[in-house]
């Protein structure tokens, strides 16, 4: 839940990437049993930040793509990314400004213990404040 005065960043983002996505993509913040048949999925995950006490969130977002294949995760990490650096930063939803998105770590695979799906992420810093 976002503190008095801060935007919660994980919905923002997800909802965001959802419409940009559309249904290329479940867009999600916890996994099911049930990933293998909404494949490919990306997990949106708030990890941390800071903020200062009244109005800026400094989120650190943590991105997971989950695919059937690595070429496909790793595009669709691709994209991704390009959205947060190029559209998500400046823009303006009904809640939030979103000022800033600065990527952390880049996109990468990362270890999965199902080995009929692969997993590619990154972790981002998203500075936003609400609209109001």
């Amino acid at each position: 839940m976002a503190a008095v005065g801060s935007v919660d960043v994980e919905l923002l983002v997800i909802g965001w990437l959802q419409a940009k996505l559309g249904d290329n993509a479940t867009v999600r913040d916890e996994l099911d049993n049930n990933l293998l048949n909404e494949l490919p999925t990306v997990q949106v995950e708030g990890v941390g930040g800071g903020d200062d006490g009244f109005r800026l969130d400094r989120a650190l977002v943590d991105i997971n793509i989950y695919a059937a294949t690595r070429a496909e995760a790793i595009a669709l990490a691709g994209t991704v990314h390009g959205f947060l650096l190029t559209e998500l930063r400046g823009s303006a939803t009904d809640v939030a400004v979103v000022g800033s998105v600065a990527t952390i770590t880049r996109p990468a695979a990362r270890p999965y213990e199902n080995t009929a799906l692969r997993r590619v992420g990154g972790t981002y810093q998203i500075h936003s404040h609400p609209v109001s």
